[in-house]
């Protein structure tokens, strides 16, 4: 495997030496100029060798494999075979990236490209297959026609493999290596991956011949445009603080992550009622239903999009404002590929987190540190905020207008109003009413606490009391993984901890006391709601020991009253034996 090293970055698609039409093509989708990964790529894969490109996603892959495939299908005066096949993990990466290549091929004659995935009728890509010389699909598809003899590979020159960590992910190894066996053995290959587990080195070894790595900064390239924020609220107030955080930065195109299908159609559901234009995007869907949500949002008939992160694989559109992470990632990974939806093809974006208690926010400042990157906490926005920055932008509005050409019929009707007797500033106000109409936010606020999840130096403790104790089969760490989650106590802030047989009584820093108890309403601890109070002292007897909780006094008396027990079962045993055997003897 040989790397391949470039002393400069700065390229433009004239000096990669495309065809005219091929320009003319890039200009009307409105790039200027290559991505790194194109400009590294393209005149690679342009000469016949066999690429790896390590890259993540959101950098234009696409484009840097598609660009090469479409000149060198061009180059062919016979295009009546399938000459390059392209595998993706997901039927939208499918149907994307074979948008993109017609957007390529636009002043292009005969560049015949094909989508082939699960969840579609066979019969349409059976005809498509007929005069398709470009396929791009899923490899579970692709095998499907293999053995259904629709699909023939004996021709191909090209064979890409896109997100390739992702379908082995999938589980699609075996079907990824049955396809290239069906290709010939001259064809070339290109592998691209955003990570370099075993088994995609164990494809590059047997598929590919002396493989040039080509490798990009995908995590700065997908991160650095992006600001990433986060929001930590109280327990049971997320959907809230996304409704509060969507009203305030009123996104034209957002996406909002969650870790279940039962949440993002929950979700989905909630922000639809409360007058939000969104739609639920997740794998129990029909093929028809993703198709039609994902239009709706790139035609912007869906401002929001609520998604898990299978569905979201799929998803590219350039200009998403805002991702929201409803739920923590469940990896890096995840995390890089949600918040990579924004700030693409060097746009800026923007990324917000709501985490709710100390665990979540632990998570996700562990998720930022492994990358390397950077995160701010932010105010939650409360209803005041919302309705001065409406105000702002209606005033601009207002501006703009009154800086351009106002139609004299509209002046015609102001001075009409003037001559009933209106003054001219209550006009201009009812106008302002008419068309700024502010529509109520039935959302209470809710506070935002920067919290500090480190160790203060603490002299001066308080105690509370919970109603669980010993008999509930409670533990120290199961209190303070309760308190630590709803309060802004490290776990290392709290002190002793007494444990009795139907309470436990905790030690706090007494300037968190009023916090803790406020917190600590409804709370659960092992599953068991608990009532707290604060703790007060029970008077001392002779000894200097509470009264109400006397270990080693409680453990002595349940050692009498069991002896007692003891000697009584004793008694009635003996009383049992001797009538048993009088019996016998009569």
């Amino acid at each position: 495997m040989e790397n391949i090293e470039f002393t400069s970055d700065t390229y433009t698609f004239e000096s990669l030496g495309l065809s005219e039409k091929i320009q003319n093509a890039i200009k009307d989708m409105g790039f200027l100029s290559p991505t790194s990964i194109q400009s590294k790529t393209i005149p690679v894969i342009r000469e016949g060798k066999d690429v790896i490109g390590r890259s993540q996603t959101g950098t234009g892959k696409t484009m840097a494999f598609a660009i090469p495939a479409i000149e060198m299908i061009n180059s062919y005066n016979d295009k009546s075979h399938v000459m390059a096949i392209i595998m993706l993990p997901t039927r939208e990466l499918a149907i994307q990236c074979c948008t993109e290549i017609r957007k390529l091929t636009k002043y292009c004659e005969g560049i015949r490209p094909a989508e082939v995935y699960g969840g579609a009728p066979m019969d349409r890509q059976i005809t498509k297959l007929k005069k398709a010389n470009i396929v791009v699909g899923t490899p579970g598809r692709i095998m499907d026609h293999i053995r259904r003899r629709t699909l023939k590979l004996d021709h191909v020159k090209l064979a890409v493999l896109d997100e390739a960590d992702e379908m082995l992910s999938m589980g699609f190894k075996e079907d990824m290596e049955t396809i290239l066996h069906e290709t010939p053995e001259d064809r070339q290959t290109v592998l691209f991956s955003a990570t370099m587990p075993p088994a995609i080195l164990s494809i590059t070894n047997e598929f590919q011949k002396n493989p040039q790595l080509i490798e990009t900064a995908g995590k700065k390239i997908t991160l650095d445009n992006i600001r990433q924020t986060y929001i930590d609220v109280p327990m049971g107030r997320k959907s809230d603080a996304l409704k509060l955080l969507l009203h305030y930065f009123d996104p034209s195109l957002s996406i909002v992550f969650c870790n279940t299908k039962k949440m993002s159609e929950e979700i989905a559901l909630s922000l639809s009622r409360d007058g939000f234009n969104a739609e639920a995007l997740h794998g129990d869907l029909k093929q028809s239903q993703r198709t039609s949500v994902m239009d709706k949002f790139r035609n912007g008939g869906a401002a929001i999009l609520v998604a898990t992160d299978v569905a979201a694989r799929g998803i590219d559109v350039n200009d998403v404002e805002f991702v929201f992470n409803y739920d923590i990632p469940q990896n890096n990974e995840y995390y890089v590929h949600r918040i990579g939806r924004t700030g693409r093809i060097g746009k800026e974006g923007n990324s917000i987190t709501i985490c709710s208690g100390r665990r979540q926010v632990s998570e996700l400042l562990n998720i930022v540190k492994n990358l390397n990157s950077k995160i701010e906490q932010i105010d939650i926005p409360t209803n005041d905020d919302i309705n001065y920055r409406i105000a702002e932008n209606n005033l601009s509005a207002v501006e703009k207008t009154l800086n351009g050409n106002i139609s004299e019929r509209y002046k015609d009707m102001v001075n009409m109003l003037m001559l009933q007797g209106y003054s001219l500033f209550d006009i201009a106000a009812a106008a302002l009413q008419m068309n700024f109409a502010e529509k109520e936010i039935r959302i209470n606020d809710i506070k935002s606490e920067k919290k500090q999840y480190r160790k203060k130096d603490i002299t001066d403790y308080s105690r509370i009391m919970l109603d669980i104790g010993r008999t509930n089969r409670v533990a120290p760490n199961h209190i303070v993984a309760s308190i630590t989650e709803r309060s802004m106590l490290h776990g290392s802030d709290i002190g002793k901890i007494e444990i009795y047989d139907d309470c436990s009584v905790v030690a706090v820093p007494s300037d968190s006391i009023e916090n803790v108890l406020d917190r600590m309403y409804g709370a659960k601890v092992c599953g068991k709601p608990v009532r707290v109070s604060l703790y007060e002292e029970p008077k001392r007897n002779h000894r200097n020991k509470p009264e109400n909780h006397k270990k080693s006094d409680n453990a002595s008396n349940r050692t009498k009253e069991y002896g007692k027990h003891k000697n009584d079962r004793k008694k009635i045993n003996a009383k049992k034996a001797y009538r048993h055997a009088a019996k016998r003897h009569r």
